[in-house]
């Protein structure tokens, strides 16, 4: 999945059910009744209601939709959680503004080291017993702290205890060590009594609740953050690395967050991974990161360092914190903010009596004696002093906080997968870091955490898959997926396409592809073309062989027109073979395909296609055969009445933002938007837009929604031949990777868009909105070893949902693992429902979710999330293909920072070059 911007906490909670509930006949019945959104809850009682079946309170008022029920379709079985009991504090927490007047934002590291110099040195009598700070801005007591009636006092901190010493171009005028100034307001009490009535339902989501749960996770977290490196929900120790080559090495870390369950307040661990830069000497780190251990002449520009691979050094290198080693200094480190140009002889700067010297002969004086790489370069430092390479050294620890290079992607992956059982060991050891019990910050505030009675237990079910149609011809029109997967064996496409032309063009070498090669692809693809049941004419495709380094658009243009010349008939379908890291050439082919003539592509890899078995070109079939309008397979319309009901008319959409990737500046966000155009909510068209770089809503969704909306009725009257109604009685919203805090504002303004949208085309669908999130810390582990406990690979099975013990207090929320599992761990999806005009039940929107994650066309497997959202999530990460790659579009690494000015305008660039969708491909699935 490509890179995003990190979230704010999703929220781990509970999950669901199946059966057929919703409004639309079937079991479960409607739910009827109040307004969607904060109305009163159905026979609310005002006493706190306790055990799982908690609801929350008729006065309570929700973000998105108020819990209706509990789902109970499906096998109960039981789970572990990564979750531990905590006890709530007992007593009154007193909250602090931390500023410190004078100063820009300081790293929260410095900011924390100062705070403890105050509490262990400055001030120890004033902070007994201790507060906890969170880095930035919030600073919490367990008792009120004496600062008398203004509730408000300052203090100077110093933390160095040595003047100054210089380097080249740094003030030597002997200033003494630095002073902050660090102001304490207080700014409120917290009651913990308001969390307990928030978990027992009886209290509404606001900001009291907030802080408090802040205040709570700074505690927990505050003993490791003070001795060890972190970054903002994890931290990171030496237990277990790993080297992975480039400079960096792979720490195990923990994460810790405290979270509201139902009439419980639970502390959510798991083991996360954190990138670290090698410690040691900075020269070797760089040279390893070029790949060159060792041969330290090579970072001199005299012995001919590229200037494009100091530049990838530099990037790599800046914000990271060195040491000097000279003159047995013991200084704080200093922060690299550039490498120099040139090498340490090669520079030179002004003194303060006039004379002129280089850094190597300034370096001279002081070590008493020569560098010994007086060509190799230098680091510059915040103050603007150049320190020569040679002199520098790495303390241990320092997170990484840049893309990992791709080509490390995998050792990352290997380092961070575990198989369930292994994970859940690893957790529950890593209690042992963590320290609750030992931590005295956490014992101050009164709180307790039962890390001793292991993880929590939690109910949940194993829902029904839904029964899959295939074609006529198939040996079992309909199957049952076996925990999330099933295979084409025997098997025709529901509705299979035909192809009359189509051609291949191979990128590879000759030499490595030959004619043979080639034919035997194509025989392949031809013998599963037949088995699936796509209709083919054309048996011997015209193949030609390409150069990679030309101009690609110019010649698979030719290579149509050759076809027409021949055939009088253009290809519908190219399938092009690509040579191992072909990605530019692909991005060509898709923009030549999908933006410039409208025709469907089909690009296999070099390696995976020479020899290649039957199943790989049935896996290839999924993709051309819904590439070229055809259908793969749909939900039995039985089994998922919820959406096939033909009074009730359903589109269900899936909507997705990706942002640029951490570090690349003045780059846009780009958006997606996919819905279904059939009946059986198994043919997807899609829409993507350009907008403003990490923006999370979604700017252009009206038009969007608008475009999709009109298609659908479309299609229901010219391919379906519907007479009556057209528009959706029903339309069900599935958004992706939006964190908490960012609900509210997708109720006011995507709702609001949605609704516009059908106002324009006249029609009044019915609206649910439900928030997919993928990017949180909940994890189910098996709690049997049996068959029927847990698959092949350790995981829950396909299907397993919780919506209790771990679920939120009040919102209508719940987790669904509906993946089979393969490696590691599999990670459940989070649900919640927003807003709800339908009325579903818990059972009614589990079991529809769960339907969804079964009608990707791209395998024979459920997947993690439904497939509109995953198809959101494709059509977003495709959108470079909308810009010409011989345009001036530069979507490569080393595109540099904006201000926000010269953003706007690169914004309005990207606009710009944002090419729309060939009409040929707006009602297929392009993107499979």
């Amino acid at each position: 999945m490509p890179p995003r911007t990190a979230p704010g906490q999703t929220r781990e909670d509970g999950g669901g059910g199946g059966g057929r509930g919703g409004r639309g006949g079937g079991r479960g019945g409607p739910r009827g009744g109040p307004p969607p959104r904060g109305g009163p809850a159905r026979g609310g009682a005002v006493h706190a209601p306790t055990g799982p079946a908690a609801l929350p309170g008729s006065h309570v008022q929700a973000v998105g939709v108020k819990r209706p029920g509990y789902g109970t379709a499906g096998r109960a079985v039981t789970v572990f959680s990564n979750f531990f009991k905590i006890s709530l504090p007992e007593s009154v927490i007193h909250h602090y503004d931390v500023i410190s007047p004078d100063e820009k934002v300081l790293p929260a590291r410095l900011n924390m080291d100062l705070i403890h110099h105050l509490q262990t040195i400055d001030a120890v009598d004033v902070f007994t017993p201790r507060a906890v700070y969170d880095g930035r801005k919030n600073l919490f007591a367990p008792r009120e702290l004496p600062f008398g009636p203004q509730n408000s006092q300052e203090f100077n901190v110093c933390l160095s205890d040595d003047p100054n010493r210089g380097s080249p171009g740094e003030n030597t005028g002997g200033r003494g060590p630095k002073v902050y100034k660090i102001r304490l307001t207080k700014v409120a009490q917290i009651n913990p009594e308001v969390l307990q009535r928030f978990i027992l339902g009886q209290q509404s989501h606001d900001n009291s609740v907030l802080t408090a749960l802040t205040a709570l996770n700074v505690v927990v977290r505050m003993e490791p953050t003070m001795k060890y490196p972190f970054n903002v929900r994890s931290f990171f120790t030496d237990r277990e690395t790993k080297d992975i080559g480039s400079g960096l090495v792979l720490w195990r870390g923990y994460f810790q967050s405290v979270r509201p369950a139902i009439g419980q307040l639970l502390v959510n661990v798991d083991i996360s991974t954190g990138t670290m830069y090698k410690s040691g000497a900075l020269m070797d780190i760089c040279l390893e990161f070029l790949g060159r251990p060792g041969q330290h002449a090579l970072l001199s520009p005299r012995s001919g360092l590229p200037d494009r691979e100091r530049i990838r050094l530099q990037r790599f290198i800046s914000g990271i914190r060195v040491k000097t080693t000279y003159a047995g200094e013991n200084k704080t480190p200093r922060v690299v903010k550039k490498l120099s140009s040139a090498g340490a002889a090669d520079l030179s700067f002004t003194l303060r009596d006039g004379t002129s010297r280089t850094v190597a002969q300034y370096f001279q004086t002081i070590l008493n004696r020569p560098l010994r790489f007086p060509n190799n370069l230098c680091i510059e430092v915040g103050s603007g002093a150049l320190i020569p390479l040679e002199l520098c050294t790495v303390p241990p620890g320092q997170i990484m906080r840049k893309q990992v290079p791709p080509e490390k992607t995998k050792d990352v992956l290997e380092f961070a997968t575990k198989r369930p059982e292994h994970r859940l060991a690893s957790i529950t050891n890593g209690l042992s870091v963590l320290q609750y019990g030992q931590s005295e910050y956490v014992r101050q505030f009164g709180m307790h955490v039962e890390d001793t009675t292991g993880p929590l237990t939690v109910s949940a079910r194993v829902l029904q898959p839904p029964k899959l149609k295939y074609g006529p011809g198939s040996a079992q029109p309909t199957i049952t997926p076996s925990n999330g997967a099933w295979n084409m064996i025997d098997k025709r496409f529901f509705r299979p396409a035909s192809i009359d032309r189509w051609i291949v063009v191979v990128y590879e070498r000759q030499q490595r592809f030959n004619p043979q090669a080639a034919q035997d692809m194509i025989d392949g693809m031809l013998r599963s073309f037949k088995d699936v049941g796509i209709r083919i004419t054309d048996d011997k495709p015209m193949v030609t062989w390409q150069n990679g380094q030309g101009r690609i658009a110019d010649q698979l243009r030719a290579a149509g027109t050759e076809c027409f010349q021949r055939t009088k008939q253009r290809p519908q379908l190219i399938v092009v073979v690509l040579p191992e890291n072909g990605n530019d050439i692909y991005t060509a082919v898709k923009h030549f395909g999908d933006i410039t003539v409208g025709v469907a592509t089909q690009c296999l890899k070099s390696q995976k296609c020479f020899r290649a078995k039957p199943q790989y070109y049935a896996n290839v079939c999924l993709k051309v055969n819904v590439k070229l309008g055809g259908i793969n397979t749909i939900p039995d319309p039985q089994s998922v009445s919820v959406l096939t009901d033909p009074r009730n008319p359903t589109i269900v959409m899936g909507a997705d933002v990706i942002h640029p990737a951490p570090g690349s500046d003045g780059r846009p966000s780009f958006t997606a938007l996919v819905g279904n155009v059939d009946s059986d909510t198994a043919k997807y068209i899609a829409t993507s837009r350009v907008q403003a770089s990490r923006v999370e809503i979604i700017e252009d969704l009206q038009d969007m929604a608008k475009h999709v909306l009109s298609m659908y009725m479309k299609y229901r009257q010219f391919a379906e031949k519907k007479t009556g109604n057209l528009a959706p009685a029903r339309l069900i919203f599935y958004r992706d990777g939006v964190s908490e805090g960012q609900f509210k504002q997708v109720l006011d303004s995507e709702l609001k868009s949605i609704k516009e949208a059908c106002a324009e085309l006249k029609i009044n669908p019915k609206i649910t909105i439900i928030v997919v999130a993928k990017r949180h810390h909940v994890r189910f582990f098996p709690s049997g070893s049996g068959p029927s406990e847990q698959d092949k690979s350790g995981n829950c099975l396909a299907g397993t949902v919780v919506d209790q013990v771990v679920a939120h207090p009040t919102e209508f929320d719940w987790y669904l693992q509906s993946h089979g599992g393969l490696l590691g761990t599999s990670r459940p999806a989070h649900y919640n429902v927003l807003y709800d005009e339908n009325g579903f039940s818990a059972d009614g929107l589990q079991s529809l979710s769960f339907a969804l994650c079964h009608v990707y066309a791209r395998s024979t497997r459920s997947v993690s999330i439904p497939a509109p959202v995953y198809y959101a999530d494709i059509v977003c990460s495709r959108a470079k293909n909308h810009y010409d790659p011989q345009g001036n579009v530069d979507f490569s690494d080393s595109a540099t920072q904006l201000d926000s000015a010269q953003a706007e305008g690169t914004l309005e660039a990207y606009k710009r070059g944002f090419k729309p969708l060939h009409a040929n491909m707006a009602s297929l699935m392009y993107f499979s």
